[in-house]
């Protein structure tokens, strides 16, 4: 993958977290992409009251993987990196 190819998908994903933030945003928390792999894994980071929480790790594949790969459905997978 091209480095403009690379800054295309995290475009996208980037986009299509905004589904997902709102519902993030009410309990303090955001969500930043930080790579997508040539595999097509997204590379998350949690911010705000979201890192550390206990309930990441349901959040992600409930409501973050679920939405990206609904709107991007090349995506393979999503991963935290913090």
């Amino acid at each position: 993958m091209t480095p403009d190819e690379k800054q295309d998908w995290i475009a996208k994903v980037d986009i299509a977290l905004d589904d997902v933030r709102p519902h993030l945003a009410i309990d303090g928390g955001n969500i930043e992409v930080v790579n997508i792999s040539e595999g097509k894994i997204v590379e998350i980071k949690w911010l705000g009251a979201c890192n550390g929480c206990s309930m990441t790790a349901m959040t992600m594949k409930a409501g973050v993987e679920e939405a990206l790969r609904r709107r991007v459905p090349e995506i393979a997978g999503v991963v935290a990196v913090n």
